[in-house]
């Protein structure tokens, strides 16, 4: 792992780069045993600037109970200058470069990833690097990059890398629930008065997201336990058995919520002994989400299979 901070160049010629960003939420332990460069997002806290690096400044407590407290916090965009610096760091030392970027129906990062490779592409022409928008959220993401290092491991290259990442972020689940929609209101995602009713009501929501990274409503559950049982039934219904991938369940200081949907899969038939990654949601997406939030990620059917007739032939005439 190398964060932001570091220079890109570290001497690794033949091999193929990958880069992801904070936005994927690694675990710190998962991202210290990962051979990838991690962008961090950038976040404001009560008024002051940091830079998301995987909880080192701050734990995720820490975090949560400010924004508890009545803490401000928002974010921001890596920035096209960032990425226009670090690409070239790259193009410099030379080795085929992959970034797994965060979603673009979420962030406007992967538009500035996308421009900034342009530029260095310019001055760079024979350097290969390819911008692939992961349209996943949260460690959905994570489960792509664990994923695409063991590939790239296997041979892929840089091209066939960003090819096999647009085919396989398909394969990603992802379904979450949120003790309230107050943050979800306050970053524009829903109106406030959508936020007040459903705390009014004990409502709480089961989200995904679609094939574009934007999030979508599931349902809708009187009751925590009810969520986290809807949770588990879409899991049921989408997970193919295999041991040689990981799941991981990631919350937002939920951490007896998170028990408790770790023990519902375990339960299920063939999942006792899965490897589960258990993590923090980090503070880009705490932000957003506030504290709370439960997720289960996994690899599963082809998210793809199930879209409409209409939607199948929008996409033949975008040739995807």
């Amino acid at each position: 792992m190398r964060m932001d901070n570091t220079s890109a160049a570290d001497g690794r010629p033949g091999l193929c780069r990958i880069v992801i960003d904070t936005c994927a939420d690694l675990t710190p332990e998962v991202a210290a045993t990962l051979d990838v460069d991690i962008l961090g997002f950038p976040y404001i806290l009560d008024g002051e600037e940091f830079t998301d690096d995987i909880w080192s400044t701050i734990t995720p407590k820490e975090f949560y109970d400010k924004l508890r407290a009545g803490s401000k916090v928002s974010t921001s965009a890596v920035s096209l200058g960032r990425y226009i610096e670090f690409f070239t760091q790259c193009a410099e030392e030379g080795t085929p470069t992959v970034y797994l970027c965060f979603t673009s129906a979420l962030s406007s990062s992967y538009n500035s990833a996308c421009q900034a490779a342009d530029c260095v592409r310019a001055e760079h022409p024979d350097f290969e690097l390819y911008v692939v928008d992961n349209a996943l959220p949260c460690s959905c993401g994570e489960l792509l990059a664990m994923e695409a290092v063991r590939q790239r491991a296997a041979g892929l290259s840089a091209r066939q890398l960003a090819d096999w990442a647009n085919e396989a972020k398909t394969y990603v689940h992802g379904y979450f629930t949120l003790d309230g929609l107050d943050a979800l209101a306050a970053g524009g995602r829903i109106p406030p008065a959508a936020a007040s009713l459903s705390s009014k009501l004990d409502i709480k929501p089961e989200l995904s997201y679609d094939l574009a990274g934007s999030l979508s409503l599931i349902g809708v559950n009187r009751g925590r336990k009810k969520a986290l049982k809807s949770i588990v039934k879409s899991f049921k219904e989408n997970y193919e058995l295999d041991p040689s991938l990981p799941l991981a369940i990631v919350s937002s200081d939920a951490e007896k919520d998170a028990d408790w949907l770790e023990g519902a899969v375990r339960k299920e038939p063939g999942c006792e002994d899965l490897t589960i990654l258990r993590g923090s949601v980090g503070p880009t997406i705490g932000a957003h989400v506030g504290p709370g939030m439960v997720a289960l990620i996994f690899w599963g059917k082809n998210r793809a299979d199930k879209i409409s007739l209409t939607d199948r032939i929008a996409n033949r005439v975008r040739g995807e």
